[in-house]
């Protein structure tokens, strides 16, 4: 399939397609709204193909990599749904102990791009650990439309509490420093600020993609710089920045944003349209940056 880029669509769609993503309006909605936009031979289907992941872009880091080691861990989590799978990702010629990045994934559960994610902080000298919030439903089914269905019916609260048993897993392993940090996107982004507010002093960095924020109440508990990455086109997730940032400072938390102009909802996503080359690869770079600065020191 050819690969086209966000520019390819009207902005109204893309929006139309962030609702759908989303889980405001079904398929056949998607597919209503987008009739308009389907011309030239182009059907309504056409374009909700061309809009959904091509996981085969995703493979910066091939499995077999030879820099890295990858294993299945399954992680307690009492207060969830019991047990996590986790996918933990090391630098294949690891010695003494790491710091730890936990990855967290967006609504449709730990899918082939995440995973790459985890390979490529590994590369990167971390040891990388991204749970599946779906684990209780029987894992990510390999279809996006499965995966967030499956997703809806898992208990949002458990799940949540699933990941806090991910990151303490991570920060007491005895190959880890004890220093962790989380990364997350869309959901997960939400789920990066969320662990910063439960996790306190526990937690060494935050860097929320295009996350929700917490109440602003929450922000005293808060003890982890944050780097948060929005993009421009993301009214949705966006306009709700400038009051975290503010919240934030006002308790003294260290903090740095970004907004990337012209970038949609899901932009570091590289499997998708919505992927946007320049913003993705600044964003990430400024993650690594961070998490060398916070969990190394």
């Amino acid at each position: 399939m050819e690969r086209k880029k966000a520019s390819d669509y009207p902005q109204e769609l893309l929006n139309l397609f962030d609702l759908y993503v989303h889980g405001e309006i079904d398929r056949r909605a998607f597919l209503d709204g987008a009739q308009k936009f389907a011309v030239g031979g182009v059907t309504a289907t056409m374009i909700w193909e061309s809009l959904r992941p091509n996981y085969a872009w995703a493979d910066q880091v091939p499995k077999d990599d030879k820099r890295i080691k990858v294993e299945t861990v399954m992680i307690d989590s009492p207060q969830g749904n019991g047990k996590v799978n986790g996918y933990l990702v090391r630098p294949a010629n690891a010695t003494g102990k790491l710091p730890g990045v936990l990855v967290v994934h967006e609504n449709r559960g730990r899918n082939p791009y995440i995973e790459d994610v985890a390979r490529r902080l590994a590369t990167a000298n971390f040891m990388a650990l991204a749970p599946d919030g779906l684990t209780s439903v029987g894992g990510y089914p390999g279809d996006e439309e499965k995966a967030a269905a499956a997703f809806r019916t898992v208990n949002g609260q458990k799940m949540t509490e699933d990941f806090v048993a991910s990151a303490m897993y991570l920060k007491n392993r005895s190959d880890s420093t004890g220093k962790i940090g989380v990364v997350g996107f869309c959901y997960g982004g939400g789920i990066a600020n969320t662990l910063a507010v439960r996790l306190g002093s526990d937690l060494s960095a935050a860097v929320p993609f295009y996350g929700a924020q917490p109440p602003a109440a929450d922000c005293a508990k808060i003890k982890a710089p944050i780097l948060a990455h929005y993009g421009s086109e993301d009214a949705r997730i966006t306009g709700g920045w400038p009051a975290y940032e503010q919240a934030l400072k006002a308790n003294n938390v260290t903090v740095e944003g970004y907004v990337y102009q012209g970038a949609q909802h899901g932009f570091h996503n590289d499997t998708t349209p919505r992927y946007d080359k320049a913003a993705a690869e600044l964003a990430w770079q400024r993650t690594l940056d961070f998490f060398n600065k916070y969990l190394r020191s």
